[in-house]
């Protein structure tokens, strides 16, 4: 039992965070229309609002990212599957969901996907799409026409 009272409590931080996020979301987003509203008449400030959007804009796709786990966890908890590891299906100890309440994989399959171990190919969870740094420029056209 005490692991189904953890998992409770794991449940009310994660609606507390997820509720959290949704306000600062929803705040940041208005914030920033009522920024570009007022404008700048100096080049100095327009160039400072446009970094404090910057900054302001990464914050809030780190939001996203977390708010999205967080949902992605929940609903693991409403069908029942919350706690397994996805890969391996065994349990994923508590001490990791009580640092990670949104960790979707036990740490040896964590660690066999971050260094390359593990085969996600098969796996279409797109959250975990990483950018590689490739771009268009690396791949010439007579490379395609091969």
């Amino acid at each position: 039992m005490a692991r189904k009272d953890s998992i409770q409590k794991m449940r009310e931080v994660l609606v507390k965070r997820r509720d959290a996020l949704r306000r600062a979301l929803a705040g940041d987003l208005s914030l920033l229309k009522q920024l570009r509203e007022q404008s700048g008449s100096d080049v100095v400030d327009a160039a400072l609002d446009a970094a404090q959007d910057e900054i302001s804009s990464q914050l809030a796709e780190v939001e996203s990212r977390e708010l999205a786990n967080i949902e992605r966890a929940l609903d693991s908890m409403r069908q029942g599957t919350y706690g397994n590891c996805e890969i391996c299906s065994a349990k994923i100890p508590l001490a990791r969901l009580q640092a990670l309440p949104y960790a979707t994989m036990c740490i040896d399959c964590q660690r066999a996907a971050e260094t390359g171990q593990l085969d996600l190919s098969g796996d279409a969870n797109w959250g975990r799409v990483v950018d590689t740094g490739f771009t268009d420029a690396d791949v010439s056209l007579t490379d395609l026409e091969m």
